[in-house]
């Protein structure tokens, strides 16, 4: 129906979440018609994402640098960890302005029926800096949906032995829901009335 760089186009965007065959058509003929300039600009931003993007070597976020902002940053509170899912999750929790610790990003959740299980997440590496870096408190911050609570309740089964406090963000998220969605009140609420795991 297109030409052939149309169509490939077409279906590379359509791999993207959340974009369907329409949208991509739309973003294909409105590169089309924008002014060479910006088309270049786009293609470099894109090939530049996956060479200039690091991931930081203490808690996976995504970095420019061997360690985030975050963990280079001294005036953050080492005592406490909130754990997520995925970098995503990060601004969300910042736009807050209720969090000042670090971040500890696990990469996905448990999946069992699509062959992800805790080896293949940043568990092994959570529990390495427990050991060692005077961690007191461990904020558990995956999404309130099936994945998001397993992977949860496993994590407080292995972190229990640790001496540290546990707690999971209250339940101002509906179930269900995605952090990266949430407004920046329901999170602030669920970060002040977090509660500790028993």
């Amino acid at each position: 129906m297109y030409p052939k760089p149309i169509q490939n186009l077409i279906t590379e965007f359509s791999k993207l979440p959340g974009i369907g065959p329409r949208t991509a058509v739309r973003f294909v003929f409105n590169l089309l018609r924008c002014p060479d300039y910006d088309a270049e600009l786009l293609g470099k931003a894109i090939l530049n994402l996956k060479k200039e993007t690091k991931v930081c070597k203490n808690c996976f976020n995504i970095s420019e640098k061997e360690l985030c902002e975050f963990c280079l940053n001294p005036k953050r509170d080492r005592s406490i960890v909130c754990i997520v899912e995925e970098a995503i999750n990060i601004p969300a929790i910042e736009n807050t302005k209720r969090f000042n610790g670090l971040y500890h990003v696990l990469g996905g959740v448990i999946k069992p029926n699509e062959g992800i299980s805790p080896d293949n997440l940043n568990i092994k590496e959570l529990i390495e800096r427990i050991k060692g870096n005077g961690i007191k408190e461990i904020i558990i911050a995956t999404n309130p949906n099936t994945e998001g609570e397993t992977t949860a309740l496993y994590l407080v089964k292995i972190l229990k032995s640790f001496n540290i406090k546990i707690t999971r963000l209250a339940r101002g998220l509906s179930t269900g829901s995605d952090l990266e969605y949430a407004d920046e009140m329901t999170i602030s609420n669920a970060l002040a009335g977090r509660r500790e795991y028993e």
